[in-house]
């Protein structure tokens, strides 16, 4: 009896949401209406970037509760979160990726690969950075990056 007068007298305890981010939303963000439905694609990565990703939908940074959620068909999907620097044999199911989704769409750059090939620049199998195959609306540099910016992107995709 005494647990239970104690949580009724103590109400609901949970951590304030963090401040909005201050940067601009970009203009095609603001046509998604407080939500993201969010594909991962992985263009040759070497998987830090994805346990990354994973990490910021799990419930410590809780990426859902802004307003995205991820889902396994780019049909579904208004937001790329594009991984890695783009292998030769990635970059056409990248634009087919990208092309299946509907309008308006964003892609993501996650991870210093991604946005400029890291480590893996001018290797034999890369085609090039996400920029050189498919137009890239944001990026979120890092190597890998921490949940916590991956948040802060999605969170300026969504506006909340």
């Amino acid at each position: 009896m005494g647990l239970l007068r104690r949580i009724r007298t103590a109400g609901r305890v949970a951590e304030p949401a963090p401040p909005r981010p201050d940067e601009q939303v970009p203009q095609k963000a603001r046509q998604l209406a407080g939500s993201a439905q969010v594909r991962c694609v992985d263009a040759g990565s070497c998987n830090g970037c994805e346990i990354e990703i994973a990490a910021a939908f799990n419930p410590v940074y809780d990426a859902e509760r802004y307003g995205a959620r991820l889902v396994a068909s780019p049909r579904h999907a208004d937001v790329a979160l594009v991984t890695g620097p783009v292998t030769r044999n990635m970059a056409e199911p990248l634009r087919r990726t990208v092309a299946a989704m509907g309008e308006p769409r964003l892609v993501v750059a996650v991870g210093d690969c991604a946005i400029d090939c890291g480590e893996f620049a001018g290797g034999h199998g890369v085609e090039g950075a996400v920029a050189d195959v498919v137009p890239v609306d944001l990026t979120v540099p890092g190597c890998p990056p921490e949940p916590a910016a991956i948040v802060a992107a999605l969170r300026r995709v969504t506006g909340r």
